[in-house]
């Protein structure tokens, strides 16, 4: 199979499997209640297409040309950033299936939830390879289609019920401005092609309205701040699983896509980097001090993601700014670590959640007095969240700090004054997040534990395996970081080609 054959399978197998195994769980689920036949299909499906991407993954690190294809009016290109988007939503999806077959085991509709699971994997996919305008908002609208409906899986709560509208007003006027910036960039290119584009954007007022358009339709669904209020609902109500996806790949995604759509108009003005840096300044510090209020867990989390989208716009925007690689590169490298760190948080809060509220039968939030004296009842999952919220924090030897660590001295080797007042800044908001991490971990080892905890269920096999994975990945790549540079390396070396190549 060659490498061209073996991205079309990765790309295309979740979105047309995603209707086989909501039809075939359907029917499967009213004769035999209890067997999940389509979360084992989801898995299946998840696991093969695994295995094109890693036919297409080894085809491109030994040769490093990028795949383009063209099929009908749909072109792709596969290069640094797309298979770096590719391998963190593949692996990361891959786990929350397995994680969430008991965590949604007791609810209706699991078929309908591991079919569109399946199929935003596969659009995230299609997103970080669209070679086009046209198609990068097809691909960008039809995952948010999927993430809408997942966000308010939980029908019968009304709280999940207006996270989800809210999340869809919000994005679908996204949406439009996104289409707006489309037509004044046809308008004025006559071309829909992103390289075409490149080289026919010429400074002029709409071309700058275009930009600052796309900026504010993907900054919706990047969480920029103050494009952000959706963001702490959707997380905190949605299925443990889906805020797992949603903190570790959505958003960057909808900043894969904004960078794409700016990078085609990097002759019209080079102030779009700074706006990113401007963004990132904005985005840790609100981030950490929305953070630092929350009593619920996973709108804590939820509130820290926005700090952590900051990190990544520091990098990202270093990289095209002033053209700093290695602050590229740590931007890249910290999607990566975010979405295992932030995946293994929102998982762990999930098995707590499901332990103590769940298996109960109620929806109630899990919140930090829920925590107190958890060590003791379960071990395992207590050690998961305390490596992923350490690690987000940026405490060494993990992998956060690892990431942070790489944008900071990728920033000050630039030499721009600018640039270091930005690392030192995003240093002591990095010391500011473990103001409320830390506190977590000590609820966790050190309180008595809560009577909630003592009546507490025992958390499911399935749901710890994904936890132990993650776990070891992040201390792993905290001890070992340049196992990641064959993915962090060539999505720099292309974010630097959009911005300048």
């Amino acid at each position: 199979m060659n490498a061209n054959d073996a991205f079309l399978l990765t790309l295309g197998l979740p979105v047309v499997a995603s209707p086989v195994i909501y039809l075939i769980g359907r029917i499967a689920t009213r004769k035999y209640p209890k067997v999940d036949l389509a979360r084992w299909l989801a898995l299946l499906t998840l696991l093969v297409d695994g295995y094109f991407l890693f036919i297409v993954g080894t085809e491109f690190i030994q040769t490093r040309h990028e795949l383009l294809i063209a099929v009908g009016a749909i072109s792709l290109r596969l290069d640094g950033i797309a298979l770096l988007l590719a391998v963190a939503v593949l692996a990361l999806g891959t786990l929350v299936t397995l994680f969430s077959g008991p965590a949604i085991a007791r609810d209706s509709g699991r078929e309908t939830y591991f079919a569109l699971l399946t199929a935003m994997i596969g659009t995230i996919i299609g997103l970080g390879a669209a070679d086009d305008l046209f198609n990068l908002w097809v691909w960008f609208e039809a995952m948010a289609l999927c993430s809408y409906v997942l966000v308010a899986f939980y029908r019968n709560e009304a709280a999940a019920l207006e996270a989800g509208v809210k999340y869809l007003v919000q994005s679908a006027l996204g949406t439009v401005l996104v289409l707006l910036a489309i037509g004044l960039v046809f308008a004025n290119t006559g071309s829909l092609d992103l390289e075409e584009i490149r080289i026919a954007a010429q400074p002029s007022g709409l071309m700058l309205a275009a930009g600052a358009l796309f900026i504010i339709g993907f900054g919706v669904k990047a969480a920029l701040v103050p494009l952000h209020t959706w963001l702490p609902d959707a997380h905190s109500q949605a299925p443990s699983g889906i805020s797992a996806m949603l903190s570790g790949v959505v958003i960057e995604a909808g900043l894969v896509a904004m960078l794409r759509a700016l990078g085609a108009l990097h002759l019209v003005t080079v102030s779009w980097g700074a706006l990113l840096l401007g963004f990132a300044a904005v985005n840790m510090l609100v981030g950490n001090l929305m953070a630092l209020r929350q009593t619920q867990v996973k709108r804590l989390l939820a509130y820290s993601s926005l700090s952590h989208m900051g990190y990544i716009l520091l990098g990202v925007g270093a990289g095209a700014v002033l053209g700093s690689e290695n602050s590229a590169a740590g931007g890249f490298f910290h999607i990566l670590t975010h979405a295992m760190m932030k995946g293994l948080a929102f998982l762990a809060a999930g098995a707590l959640l499901y332990s103590l509220h769940q298996a109960l039968g109620n929806h109630d939030p899990l919140v930090v007095d829920d925590l107190n004296g958890a060590s003791r009842k379960y071990p395992l999952t207590a050690f998961a969240f305390s490596v992923a919220v350490l690690g987000l924090g940026g405490l060494p030897p993990l992998a956060g700090f690892m990431s942070k660590w790489q944008i900071f001295v990728g920033g000050f080797q630039t030499g721009n004054a600018w640039m270091i007042a930005l690392v030192v800044f995003a240093a002591l908001n990095s010391v500011l997040s473990l103001g409320y991490y830390a506190p977590l971990v000590n609820r966790l080892y050190r309180r008595q534990p809560a009577s909630i905890v003592e009546q507490g269920k025992p958390i499911p096999v399935l749901m710890s395996v994904p936890m132990v994975i993650l776990s070891l990945g992040v201390v792993v790549l905290g001890l070992w970081p340049s196992l990641a540079d064959w993915l962090t390396g060539p999505a720099a070396q292309s974010l630097l080609m959009l911005f300048g190549g």
